[in-house]
């Protein structure tokens, strides 16, 4: 058969390509995995369509039939996995098929999600910022470092199955010696109501440019989770727990020596070598580690409804719900220099020249308590009618401490090196009173609104209101939804109060304001979502340094910021063609602080059809471009980007070549990153003067197991 003899040589490959991975280097966002896909409620805002008519109790007692009557025969499919979250179990227990798919799989890193562009150092597992305006919903304390987000496995991010058969996803993206993303998902059943699994990650990245390869400027990141999910037999108790485990290094390289200010339009000379060019700081780099460990308990009180839904779709509903959640997070930013600064990398110094030992560790406790009350009519095909009052009190405790490394004189009159520390450790709580009210008249109609508000502790004051409304016509009238929230901030940390080796800030700035309104059009039938949204923004917050100085300071804006935002993604198809179109219009009243793109777009433009009657083959291009912006630079050190130079570099299209396919249970890409290299520029750059990576051949697989 050919397709034994394609999957044999798929083996024979997974297995060259592993040992090059381990060999070389020790997540992209969790919800990346093939097999996992994004679940919505009644106000998503993403269109998509669904194919699948069967309840899930015909799926399965059609599955338990051929269990049970051909025991020999049976083979397992997704169709023995259900997966959900903790976000889709606050209302109801819901759970959703596996999405297998292959779209969108060859977009595997964070950094370029097609809706999502990030602006980066140069690679994967380097600091990252959003390229486009993304509000942060946000109240109470912050640090302010946010640098590596993208690379983080936190509680939210884990999903939770219910897996009648043991289900494993092992996958691998390598492009050589530049990078290496490995990740595996196990999870199983322990027995019919209890369910266990753990998730591993690495992202190993090396980038172009780097001095004699130093392991120093090497990605070296790893995230680790257990978790479980329980629920008693009758449907009222449920429990999910996970821990997890975050250990990120990042170099910090301060940019390209200061002759190579722009390689691409003024090379150096013919004998310039990337891999040779030296950087400003070869032996300094980020290191956060993030340990936590959550717990969420809840129980139903009263009588129970179900809902059957034809489709992909269940719910137990409660009339009563309590719900109970404890977190415990320690989390510490440490940022080491090793290189004496010669290239003038850092504004100051204030306790070492030539060595940096900065830390802050913050430490994170959580009791939630919640209350749900619900009304609605007789249990039907849907709910109708149906009011929904949510009440919660959160405690958030947290203490911190900062650190550097300092020298002294000792008793005997030597010099030695120690930690000093600089910030004492600092313990404060915050008490926040939550409120949800939902009306859901059909499935035509729902409002929803939210009130989060601190009523005591270190950030009294802060709140975030919110209200939706969702108006839904038939199959092919789509649905609107009508958001409009307005909030207040208490300025994070590293604004107020931030003490290192290179930055000091003791500053008074009042709570960051922000109002928005939104109008949301989505049509399934037509794959449309078209998205409308404004933003007053006041006392913005945001990095900023004197003219021909990299002395990057925080600073706030006492007049107000307008932005407007809108968002068109249209997908069409004719025969075999496929032509997915993402296209973002920002225009504000204030580029010179907000520095974004005007426009965005992103095409994929691909062929799909059936090869040798087992190959589901997608070939095609992935195409990004953004208009020409004030590029931000970066502060080595805090993390930051702020607002430097004023420089503007030139924007041409980035193009991918792919070919994706499936083979049985087997996922496998091969792509062409920035396969247009020389036809319109020798490289680009998101950030001043950090150069973004060259071409690269790619192969990523996903193979998933269900027995």
């Amino acid at each position: 058969m050919p397709y034994k003899k394609l999957k044999y040589f798929l083996i024979l490959l997974i297995c060259i390509s592993a040992q090059a991975a381990f060999a070389q280097y020790s997540q992209t966002n969790q919800s990346n995995y093939p097999g996992q896909q994004q679940q919505r409620s009644n106000f998503s805002d993403t269109a998509r369509k669904t194919t699948q008519t069967l309840t899930t109790d015909q799926e399965l007692d059609t599955l338990r039939k051929k269990e049970e009557n051909k025991r020999d025969s049976v083979i397992f499919t997704s169709k023995f996995i259900r997966v959900t979250s903790e976000r889709l179990l606050r209302d109801s227990s819901q759970t959703f098929p596996l999405d297998t798919g292959i779209k969108n799989f060859e977009n595997y890193s964070p950094l370029y999600q097609p809706g999502d562009p990030k602006i980066n150092l140069g690679n994967t597992g380097r600091s990252e910022k959003d390229m486009l305006f993304v509000p942060d919903k946000t109240i109470g304390f912050d640090v302010g470092l946010h640098a590596l987000d993208a690379y983080l496995l936190n509680p939210e991010d884990i999903n939770y199955y219910n897996a009648r058969v043991p289900y494993t996803v092992l996958s691998m993206v390598s492009g050589g010696k530049a990078e290496q993303i490995f990740k595996a998902i196990h999870t199983q059943n322990i027995k019919p109501n209890w369910n266990f699994g753990f998730n591993l990650n690495f992202i190993g990245s090396k980038g172009d440019y780097s001095n004699a390869g130093l392991l120093a400027q090497n990605v070296s990141d790893i995230n680790a989770a257990l978790f479980t999910w329980y629920e008693s037999k009758d449907k009222r108790y449920n429990l999910l727990g996970n821990l997890i485990y975050n250990n990120l290094k990042s170099p910090e390289t301060g940019s390209l020596a200061s002759q190579y200010d722009d390689i691409f339009t003024t090379p150096p000379s013919l004998a310039f070598s990337k891999a040779n060019t030296p950087v400003k700081l070869p032996n300094t780099w980020e290191n956060w580690k993030d340990n936590g460990f959550y717990l969420k308990q809840s129980y139903y009180i009263g009588h129970i409804d179900t809902v059957k839904k034809a489709g992909d779709v269940s719910k137990i509903l409660p009339t009563q719900r309590v719900a109970y959640t404890f977190y415990y997070n320690v989390r510490k930013y440490n940022f080491l220099q090793n290189d004496a600064d010669t290239a003038h990398v850092f504004p100051d110094y204030y306790y070492s020249y030539n060595r940096s030992r900065d830390s802050l560790v913050v430490t994170h406790l959580q009791n939630d308590f919640s209350y749900s009350f619900y009304l609605r009519s007789k249990a039907q095909k849907s709910v109708k009618n149906e009011a929904k009052l949510d009440l919660g009190l959160t405690q958030d405790i947290y203490s911190y401490a900062q650190y550097v490394s300092d020298s002294t004189i000792n008793k005997v009159g030597a010099k030695v090196t120690q930690v000093a520390t600089v910030q004492n450790k600092t313990t404060f709580q915050d008490l926040t009173l939550k409120g949800r009210l939902t009306y859901k008249l059909s499935d035509k109609a729902a409002f929803e609104g939210n009130v989060n508000q601190i009523v005591q502790g270190r950030d009294f004051g802060d709140f975030i209101y919110d209200a939706k409304l969702m108006i839904a016509g038939g199959n092919y009238a789509g649905k609107i939804i009508l958001d409009a929230y307005t909030q207040s901030s208490t300025p994070a940390l590293i604004y107020t109060d931030w003490v290192s080796n290179h930055y000091i800030f003791h500053n008074s700035f009042a709570n960051q304001k922000t109002n928005s309104f939104s109008f949301n059009y989505i049509n399934n039938a037509l794959q449309l979502d078209l998205k409308i949204e404004y933003f007053l923004l006041s006392d913005y917050l945001y990095f900023t340094a004197t003219d021909n100085s990299n002395d990057a300071h925080p600073a706030q804006l006492t007049s107000p910021i307008n932005l407007l935002k809108v968002t068109l993604s249209k997908n069409l198809a004719w025969r075999r063609w496929h032509f997915d179109n993402i296209l973002v219009y920002q225009k504000t009243d204030n580029p010179d602080v907000l520095r974004t793109p005007e426009a965005y777009t992103y095409t994929s433009l691909y062929y799909s059809k059936l090869l040798f009657n087992v190959l589901n083959t997608n070939i095609g291009t992935d195409v990004r471009y953004n208009t020409p912006y004030v590029a931000p630079s970066y502060a080595v050190g805090i993390e930051q980007f702020y607002n430097g130079p004023s420089i503007t570099y030139s924007s041409y299209p980035v193009a991918n070549v792919f070919i994706k396919a499936t083979l049985y249970r087997t996922n496998i890409f091969v792509a062409y990153e920035y396969a247009n290299q020389g036809l319109f520029s020798k490289g680009f750059y998101t950030v001043n003067r950090y150069p973004m990576q060259d071409a690269q051949l790619k192969f990523g697989v996903a193979w998933t197991f269900f027995n």
